[in-house]
């Protein structure tokens, strides 16, 4: 099965023959070379390469076990490849495992949630986790929460929540670091037609403020 990156409008299927100097500059914000996972003696992610621009929305296409996932677990650096390279702003995510997490977040397929808990607790958690610093943490809950629209319902528990609303809140838990690369894994998956535009523009408007989205 293949694993396709695309543009939002334009398939991507040429492999960069760039030197490691040039991968490593400023403009590109991700690079794979080769990347292979073997799991269980299974090749599970078989020699995807391709580039990420700065400030580009980018996507992978491909049938359910294709590799998405587990390709964006490599740059996130959560799981180690078998073989090849990734690089996130020049930095390797092997060799310099610290640096690459500093510069990205995640927002996962699997909801990452307490439902007890406010809209509005859940981005503070997360962003005193992410290491922001106190006294911004009530600005960024408040961006964030206006980016996935859902400022109105801030004070609400998120177990009254629909699923469409749980999905933008937890895209919002991975903006509250103003992170430079965010990673989406399914982000619209089960969700209704306006929580879907609601994401949607949410994507826009990152990419207006200079981050780079997969």
């Amino acid at each position: 099965m293949a694993l396709h990156p695309v543009k939002p409008t334009t398939l991507r299927t040429r492999e960069s023959e760039r030197s490691l100097p040039e991968v490593r500059a400023v403009s590109t914000a991700v690079a794979l070379r080769d990347l292979r996972r073997e799991h269980d003696g299974r090749e599970v992610v078989r020699g995807v390469s391709f580039e990420i621009r700065e400030r580009e929305i980018f996507g992978l296409l491909g049938p359910n076990g294709a590799g998405k996932t587990t390709t964006l677990s490599m740059i996130s650096t959560r799981i180690r490849p078998t073989s090849g390279d990734v690089w996130v702003y020049g930095k390797h995510v092997v060799h310099d495992v610290t640096a690459v997490r500093r510069m990205l977040n995640v927002a996962p397929q699997e909801e990452a949630l307490y439902p007890s808990l406010t809209a509005a607790e859940n981005l503070a958690f997360f962003a005193e986790l992410y290491g922001v610093p106190r006294r911004d943490r009530p600005g960024r809950v408040a961006e964030a929460l206006e980016g996935v629209g859902l400022a109105a319902r801030s004070d609400d528990r998120v177990g009254t929540f629909s699923g469409g609303m749980r999905r933008r809140l937890n895209l919002g838990c991975a903006l509250v670091s103003k992170p430079r690369l965010v990673l989406l894994d399914e982000p619209t998956v089960g969700v209704d037609p306006q929580s879907r535009a609601h994401i949607f523009d949410a994507v826009r408007t990152l990419r207006a403020q200079g981050m780079t989205i997969l």
